[in-house]
């Protein structure tokens, strides 16, 4: 598949600002990229070559970006520089003078999506002393071939900044329409596969074979997944008509949301945000190892961090300090011990529990969960229909 076959489906994205219109250019597409393509390269109609929850980045910086261009195009970084400070896209300028130089070029190959896809693999994977001669290497291969348009989607790429508006939600609707038309059971299906594997590949393969397949996407261990996120009730009386009578309540903790996954003995963190940061976090994963009774599982908690001489909790902006930072690490676990408060299991030894009641998966919580003083607890939580007692 060539890669100008994306090109022309990137200008016709971007020409349009209306989520059905787009909806309905990536299911035309994505018809065509079953047939003459791969799964994985669905991943570049949001300018990745990987799935969302993949941490790994392409590394290349702006002025990265202006050195490639100009040994790509035999010009200098200084005009692009000056060109870049009155456009403002370099995308926009590797299409100017990629097009000037295929015009002077008699012989070149076209260039292919394979080529594409997988030399921004490659770029992933270099790091440290010489890697970034050997990224210009990579990059120049893909001007080599490229025309106007095809450099200039391959700098905006590379760049992370595609600027043709598909979010998540425009790909799903695109998928359900390239596969079931506007069928509404289909469409919660797709969401709901996405939601479990945070990969559009998996989705668009599954889409592919019918609803079946679909339906049996499940959450894995040591993958991230799309949490749930909390419903706005305006009062008591308000939350008993969302969620029902009797209701669970439970504190709002001043933390920050983790998933809790362990499989085959390894343990993985991450944010709500799908950010993985298991490495930020030993001291978790230590108190999961020592307290939490199962082979395998993923369990949704709110991590609070606490005042070591006080034992007072300390807001979420403390623990921001946490997340971020990737060195010092056992300074900072000093400094700002963490409380893990477990409120619900989605898998537990091999399968997903995400079907069973919530009142039945707080029971399976309480089964594996050996609670510790300032390590890991059960969430607060009061069962009730009285609105006094629940306010």
């Amino acid at each position: 598949m060539l890669y100008n076959e994306f090109v022309e489906v990137y200008e016709s994205l971007a020409s349009t600002s209306g989520k059905i219109e787009k909806a309905e250019i990536l299911s035309k597409f994505l018809l065509k990229l079953e047939k003459h393509g791969k799964p994985e390269w669905i991943y570049l109609l949001r300018g990745r070559a990987v799935p969302d929850y993949d941490v790994r980045e392409l590394g290349i910086s702006r002025q990265l970006a202006i050195k490639a261009i100009a040994r790509g195009m035999g010009i200098s970084e200084s005009e692009i520089v000056r060109k870049f400070n009155k456009v403002g896209d370099l995308g926009e300028i590797a299409d100017e003078f990629a097009f000037k130089r295929k015009q002077q070029s008699l012989f070149s190959s076209k260039l292919q999506t394979e080529k594409v896809f997988s030399n921004l693999h490659k770029l992933m994977e270099l790091t440290g002393k010489g890697s970034v001669d050997k990224k210009m290497v990579l990059i120049a291969e893909l001007f080599g071939n490229a025309n106007g348009k095809e450099a200039k989607y391959i700098v905006r790429t590379l760049l992370s900044d595609l600027r043709i508006g598909v979010a998540e939600g425009v790909l799903k609707d695109g998928i359900t329409l390239a596969f079931f038309e506007k069928d509404e059971e289909a469409k919660q299906l797709v969401e709901d596969a996405f939601d479990f594997s945070g990969d559009f590949a998996s989705v668009f393969k599954a889409a592919v074979k019918g609803k079946k397949a679909l339906e049996s996407i499940e959450i894995e261990p040591g993958k991230p997944i799309y949490v749930m996120l909390a419903v706005k009730a305006e009062d008591m009386e308000d939350a008993f008509r969302i969620c029902g009578k009797p209701a669970a309540i439970e504190h709002k903790y001043d933390g920050f949301r983790m998933v809790i996954s362990k499989s085959k003995g390894e343990f993985r963190l991450f944010t709500r945000r799908m950010e993985e940061v298991t490495k930020q976090f030993p001291d978790v994963i230590e108190a999961a190892k020592k307290y939490v009774r199962a082979d395998s599982f993923i369990i949704d908690t709110e991590v609070v961090g606490y005042d070591p001489k006080t034992g007072k909790s300390k807001p979420f902006q403390a623990m921001s300090q946490r997340i971020k930072r990737k060195y010092d690490i056992d300074k900072l676990i000093k400094e700002l011990p963490v409380e893990i408060n477990a409120f619900d299991v989605l898998y537990l030894n091999g399968k997903s529990v995400m079907k069973k009641p919530f009142v039945e998966r707080r029971k399976l919580l309480k089964e594996i969960i050996m609670e510790r003083d300032k390590k890991i607890r059960l969430a607060v939580q009061l069962v009730t229909d009285d609105l006094k007692k629940a306010e």
